[in-house]
């Protein structure tokens, strides 16, 4: 089944949210529902190492003209302290100022948690995993485009879902060093996103996620299908330049989205992304990746 993925060309942030989510028919789904905001929180480093405080705004922003009957920002850091890193990013305050909620998943109560095993799991007694993202009527992922430099490869969509999980699980993440990517894509099985926006006007290129090099891209991308959306994402790194992990493997290869693939996630192929665009600009870095995403 054919899904669709925006892909703006802009340096500016309010512009690009609101561009990428209109590309798509508009955010009028979360009309009447509780939206829940997950951003890109592992720790406060600076943009690209974690979502910019700007994109949060403009999203809490577009949901409430659209009519959410609630908007909440939910995550859990790592290695960081969570309170530590909505503290040193400003995001109490940002919540506030907006008139949206916050939920720090790390210091949520047990019942407050949900058990998941999926069949051919990699984890090895499941994981636990934050029930308001369960709960919620409308959930968005935000996230950076960046590498990945611990085992993950790169950090996109897929990656951002390891923020809903229990803390007590990364351990047994990190020392999986040949399963993790494959973890990575099992931990998505609890649930789907309404809508993926990325924020790649800047791109890590390798290294990551925290610090590295970066290269400007000028982009937001933005779909409901988080394997599209990510492959689209290596495509931008691979059109940029990455590292040999990018650059070397193939899309439908990396083993994030291999693995998503196998679990039922999303998307089958390159076939099934139709990009969109909106300006001449947008027309050229489309048929830029449309090429790369078709040689696979």
């Amino acid at each position: 089944m054919k899904t669709k993925v925006s892909i703006v060309k802009t340096d500016d942030r309010a512009e690009g949210v609101a561009r990428s989510i209109d590309l798509l028919g508009g955010g009028e789904g979360a009309k009447g529902r509780q939206v829940l905001i997950k951003p890109n929180f592992n720790t406060a480093d600076p943009y690209p190492g974690s979502t910019h405080n700007d994109t949060l705004s403009a999203l809490i922003e577009i949901f409430r003209e659209t009519g959410a009957a609630g908007i909440t920002v939910g995550d859990r850091s790592g290695p960081a302290s969570t309170a530590g890193t909505l503290e040193d990013k400003g995001i109490y305050a940002l919540c506030e100022r907006q008139g949206a909620g916050l939920i720090n998943f790390e210091t949520m109560p047990d019942d407050r948690w949900e058990r998941f095993q999926p069949g051919g799991s990699h984890w090895i007694n499941g994981f636990y995993f934050a029930k308001p993202v369960i709960e919620s009527d409308y959930v968005v992922s935000t996230c950076c485009l960046k590498t990945h430099g611990f085992g993950g490869g790169f950090t996109i969509s897929l990656k951002n879902t390891i923020g809903m999980l229990h803390q007590k699980h990364m351990a047994e993440l990190h020392a999986s060093f040949l399963s993790m990517k494959k973890m990575i894509a099992e931990a998505n099985v609890p649930y789907s996103p309404a809508l993926v926006v990325v924020d790649a006007l800047e791109a890590m290129v390798d290294k990551g996620p925290m610090k590295g090099p970066t290269k400007h891209a000028g982009l937001f991308i933005a779909g409901s299908d988080r394997i599209a959306v990510d492959a689209v994402g290596v495509a931008v790194l691979k059109m940029l330049g990455s590292n040999p992990n990018i650059m070397q493997k193939g899309i439908f290869e990396q083993e994030q989205i291999a693995r998503a693939m196998e679990l039922g996630l999303g998307i089958s192929g390159p076939g099934d992304i139709v990009l969109l665009t909106d300006s001449p600009e947008g027309n050229s870095v489309t048929a830029s990746l449309r090429g790369i995403l078709d040689k696979g």
